[in-house]
């Protein structure tokens, strides 16, 4: 019998179905000689420390660093995993040979190897690797198998990263809460997330301490085009101020046009990067979101495999190109240019040597009904591929000198010639302001204009958001706009494609980040956490896109695995030294943080349970003091003033909800609050001056929830939804399209409470 092993059951069912394995069973499916079975993600995972030496359970600075001489997995204890588990060992007993259908990539090939291994299966293993889920692509992958051994070193690279992850993660973590933890702080560190957090933490620095510069511009508006000193900016206003008056007194004369024919190339397919990075900018999708939209297209047939961080073709797909294209019949009336005629192959789209395990997201040429979000990803995934195939487009650049008496002034524009591919992207809205079309100019014509001399600042960097910092952590914190810079730069990147979007999301999780719109911006504790971490590999984007780089050389061969993880053992080894040896303690607190969720209750964590270990909330330098009736900080009469009573509203306040003020910014709700004779519940928060104030308990209204009060603003039929992201219409299916984001709710209520009254009312604007 031979048996297939897939990532998950939905995979399994089309691998079956397509094989003629139609009975189904408890956890898998069987006939026609073949048993399909599944995994649903990690059925397997490295051990924990306690499994390797049963004090390691302990959270004690003694065990550190934990440096296991082998490494070794375990069944995870999910009752429906094991129950899973079992099946999938009962099948490989029974095997001929053992197909592994997982994911192809190295994290599906990590999944399915530890699978394979904990079930002790020494019999004969061969690979199917597949970029779609079609039936042809399923068929003509089974026609093709590989031997297992091919993809070894695939394996040893997932599996060093997954070591160089505990290494790093488990010692690295409970190093840092141990040393510098406060109250019921689990300071989480890891290989990839502390420099992506310590990006964000150095731009928001930078921008803080940002000192604008004066600078001033000098320019001229003649028959409506702007043009500006040919020799840019001045720095003194004296240097400037001359020209100017000088400017003032003369007409504008044209010296000379310059025109420029050139081509612009069609926008590269998409990577997964490249595609977060668009969704995010166009429709406000997080880099998460747009990850499972697209992951669901890959399940459903219509787009390739996404996980990849390659935008080219190899040359087998270009004669599959045109049944692609036909199949893609509701876009015909832009693929129906292309009929009939040779379809363009150039090295920007088909090149063999940027492709290795996986080609860019492409259709397959199979189309059904997706719900709106889906439709939109698909919908540019499917331009972006015909685009390619268009005609370059064609572009006359021009450039304009001109001077008032003898100074010279400069403009530049584009007149777009032949439009090629960028036809496929029009909409109704599009293309008015595209050409920056400048009018025409004669060599020697004269005439008035209008001279002006403005004073401006220079502005510091922009605030990431999650395009620009998929970007940056592409290119391991390092500044590239050019595209092909870019694409050599992708093996020094930190993280990879596929695992991106669960860091940043990690980062929020661990309330280290935070959104403000559209930014990302790192919270109190964030900030606290780098400026602690005195080692700077731990924080460097540089390292750990070398270290990305090593593990792509694993994959391909040329590293070895016991170099990189006997590499990782030794920095951990001194790392523990390091930090060990730091006198100053930094109490990192929960401010604005959560203790892991994976850690167990029972750990041993020297916890601070008295307020006199808090740092003072208001200087952040002195730390708490207990008085005869008040708290207040160390530096008090010094340099702070910060003070809050025992006693606030006719209330004592317990040691307990101060803390925990400190800790999560506000107390429980209590009850005994004296407020103008009245017994009042609430909470107790501080204020902008860090005094106490008493937030009452809220009482909750029943909201009236008739379907007319709750009906869509645009088509009258459905009903208002909430989604992860934004609100929508229940007959966005059928045709309507309204949809409403939070962020442009809360950017249009203006700082006022978000009643279900003013959300209707946005609603109504929108």
């Amino acid at each position: 019998m031979k048996v297939c092993i897939a990532e998950k059951p939905s995979v399994a069912r089309e691998i079956a179905s397509v094989l003629g394995a139609n009975t189904k069973h408890d956890g898998y499916y069987e006939g026609n000689g073949y048993a399909v079975t599944y995994t649903f993600g990690h059925l397997c995972t490295l051990k924990e420390p306690n499994d390797y030496k049963p004090h390691w359970k302990s959270w004690d600075l003694n065990n550190l660093p934990m440096l296991p001489e082998h490494f070794e997995t375990k069944v995870t204890k999910d009752s429906g995993i094991q129950k899973q588990f079992k099946i999938i060992k009962q099948l490989f007993d029974k095997a001929d040979v053992v197909i592994n259908c997982g994911d192809a990539g190295q994290e599906g090939e990590l999944i399915q190897r530890w699978v394979l291994n904990q079930a002790n299966y020494k019999g004969k293993v061969e690979r199917l690797w597949i970029s779609s889920l079609t039936t042809e692509a399923i068929k003509e992958g089974f026609n093709n198998l590989k031997s297992s051994t091919d993809y070894d070193n695939l394996y040893y690279a997932g599996f060093s990263r997954a070591i160089g992850d505990w290494l790093l993660g488990m010692n690295a973590t409970r190093l840092y809460t141990l040393k510098h933890g406060g109250y019921k702080q689990v300071l989480s560190v890891g290989r990839v997330q502390t420099p992506t957090l310590a990006m964000l933490v150095d731009r928001f620095k930078e921008i803080e301490n940002f000192k604008p510069q004066p600078y001033w511009e000098l320019q001229t508006l003649y028959r409506e085009t702007l043009f500006s000193y040919e020799e840019g900016r001045f720095l003194k206003v004296e240097d400037g101020e001359k020209l100017a008056n000088i400017v003032k007194e003369h007409d504008f004369e044209i010296v000379s046009t310059t025109k420029k024919a050139g081509n612009e190339y069609a926008p590269k397919l998409f990577d997964l990067t490249g595609l977060q990075v668009y969704c995010n900018t166009k429709f406000g999708f997080s880099a998460d979101e747009t990850l499972k939209i697209v992951q669901k297209l890959y399940e459903q047939k219509v787009v390739t495999y996404p996980r990849v961080d390659t935008t080219f073709l190899p040359n087998d797909v270009y004669p599959k190109v045109p049944g692609i294209l036909k199949n893609l019949t509701k876009y015909d009336t832009l693929t129906k240019p292309l009929d009939g005629k040779k379809i363009k192959k150039t090295k920007k789209v088909f090149d063999d040597s940027k492709v290795t395990d996986h080609h860019a997201i492409i259709p397959t040429g199979q189309q059904m009904n997706l719900q709106y979000n889906q439709q939109q990803v698909y919908d540019i995934i499917v331009r972006r591929f015909i685009a390619v195939f268009y005609p370059d487009c064609k572009v006359s650049n021009t450039t304009v000198i001109g001077k008032a008496e003898k100074v010279q002034f400069k403009t530049t524009g584009k007149e777009i010639i032949e439009k090629g591919w960028r036809v496929v992207f029009e909409t109704p809205n599009s293309g008015a302001k595209e050409s920056g079309i400048l009018p025409t100019f004669k060599k020697g014509e004269k005439g008035p204009h209008e001279p002006s001399f403005l004073e401006k600042q220079t502005k510091p960097p922009k605030q990431y958001t999650e395009a620009s910092l998929l970007r940056a952590m592409e290119t391991a914190g390092k500044k590239v706009d050019d595209d092909e810079l870019r694409e050599l730069m992708k093996e020094n990147g930190i993280g990879r494609p596929s695992t991106r979007a669960n860091i940043i999301e990690t980062l929020f999780r661990r309330k280290y980040i935070k959104r403000n719109k559209k930014q990302v911006i790192p919270t109190v504790t964030g900030i606290q956490l780098i400026d602690t971490i005195q080692n700077e590999m731990l924080k460097s984007a540089e390292l750990t896109g070398k270290w990305e780089k090593q593990l792509k050389d694993i994959e391909k061969g040329t590293f070895s695995a016991g170099s990189f993880i006997k590499q990782m053992k030794q920095m951990v080894d001194q790392l523990v030294y390091d930090v060990r040896s730091e006198t100053r303690k930094a109490n990192i607190s929960a401010v604005n943080n959560k203790p892991a969720a994976a850690t167990s209750k029972k750990i041993a964590i020297k916890k601070a349970t008295e307020i006199t270990s808090e740092v003072c909330p208001k200087c952040k330098k002195g730390t708490i003091r207990k008085g005869k009736s008040a708290y207040g900080c160390s530096e008090f009469n010094k340099t702070c003033d910060f003070v809050i009573p025992f006693k606030f509203e006719g209330k004592t306040i317990s040691e307990k909800q101060y803390i925990r003020l400190f800790q999560k910014g506000s107390t429980v709700n209590l009850k005994g609050f004296k407020v103008n004779n009245a017994s009042v519940e609430g909470l107790v928060r501080f204020d902008e001056s860090y005094k106490l104030k008493l937030e009452p308990k809220k009482v909750k209204v029943q909201a009236k929830n008739t379907s007319e009060e709750n009906s869509c603003p645009k088509c009258k039929k459905g009903n208002i939804i909430k989604g992860k992201t934004a609100y929508g219409c229940s007959e966005h299916k059928t045709g309507c399209d309204f949809r409403c984001s939070y962020d442009t709710i809360r950017e249009k209520a203006k700082g006022r409470p978000l009643s279900r009254e003013l959300v209707f009312e946005i609603f109504r604007e929108n």
